[in-house]
């Protein structure tokens, strides 16, 4: 059944609105390109930001020192021109000071709530793993709630706002495996490598022409929140078809059943593929998400999310090889 409003609509709002997704879209390009002056070969990690972003959700950056996650965070919040808090997690972190406190002001002669940083845009979480549990959890209510509650009052969190936590795979010593229950708050799990041999001396080559990764010289915001926002609720907008929704569906209930697999893929992680692919199809420019965007998602939206059976960690099964050998098996609607 047709929208009667769209019927009415005059014939030009079609090519106006087209217009003004592809100039939404080439922001976002131009996201990239700023965060490409100081982030060289890391092009699938700015792609995930970038979905995070559209699709409102969070992302855990994964990788060993000496990467440029960091950097990475902080040139993407400097591209898009927003508000950025860094929080190093350390274990004597307490959850007040993440999310904010009551401080006695003795002149008032009362309690007044003074914020934390995670009242930011952009929050950098670093070496999350390395602070108790009790701490990671402040960050819950935010990532899921976008507020905070201190004292029976609710404090919303600005608009966007966006989780970008990282931690180290190799070093285990002083951390704190993140509870399933808050890996489930992050959208991606991105996997940071250390870049190609041509990336590498790219790398070499702009430090030695005097590259200074604490000032990010030459790299400006380019897109406005309200185009941030704009870009959002166009990826939220884009269709999908029952028979791509009933393909996500069957693979999350394939994750369940492979014999390798302890805890499978729950409808949130459903929810939150379907929320990534229509991210990524947004951006390439499609009215409708496919299985190839469905597939693309998949491994960096659920790697996370799956828990292996201890035997099957023994035998030196990945996760990322489970969820591969599902996308294979479950049959593809036509």
């Amino acid at each position: 059944m047709e929208n009667p409003a769209a019927v009415d609509a005059p014939a030009s709002s079609a090519p106006a609105a087209a217009q003004e997704a592809d100039a939404l879209r080439h922001a976002m390009h131009r996201v990239r390109v700023e965060v490409g002056k100081a982030v060289v070969g890391q092009d699938g990690a700015v792609s995930g930001l970038l979905i995070a972003l559209l699709a409102r959700g969070h992302v855990l950056l994964e990788g060993v020192p000496g990467v440029a996650k960091t950097l990475l965070v902080r040139t993407f919040s400097r591209a898009l021109g927003l508000d950025t808090k860094r929080i190093q997690f350390t274990p004597d972190l307490m959850p007040g000071d993440v999310s904010g406190s009551l401080i006695y002001d003795a002149k008032a002669g009362e309690f007044q709530f003074r914020e934390g940083p995670v009242f930011t845009n952009i929050v950098l979480a670093d070496e999350i793993n390395r602070t108790p549990p009790k701490t990671q959890a402040a960050l819950l209510e935010a990532m899921e709630e976008r507020q905070v509650s201190a004292d029976g009052v609710t404090r919303p969190l600005p608009d966007p706002f966006l989780v970008c936590a990282t931690q180290n795979p190799v070093e285990h010593e002083g951390t704190y495996t993140l509870p399933e229950a808050q890996l489930d708050r992050f959208l991606l799990k991105l996997l940071i490598d250390v870049p190609p041999r041509d990336a590498e001396v790219a790398v070499l080559r702009r430090h030695a022409d005097g590259f200074s990764p604490r000032e990010l010289g030459g790299v400006a915001p380019v897109v406005s929140p309200d185009e941030i926002r704009a870009a959002q609720r166009a990826a939220a907008a884009v269709t999908v078809t029952d028979d791509v929704l009933a393909y996500v569906v069957d693979l999350a209930r394939a994750t369940r059943q492979s014999p390798s697999v302890q805890l499978g893929a729950s409808p949130r992680a459903s929810t939150a593929l379907l929320a990534a692919a229509k991210a990524w199809a947004w951006l390439g420019g499609y009215p409708a998400i496919t299985p190839d965007h469905v597939q693309a998602m998949l491994v960096p939206v659920w790697r996370h999310r799956i828990r292996l059976r201890a035997d099957a960690e023994i035998e030196g099964v990945s996760v990322d090889a489970v969820l591969n050998s599902v996308v294979q098996q479950t049959p593809v609607p036509l």
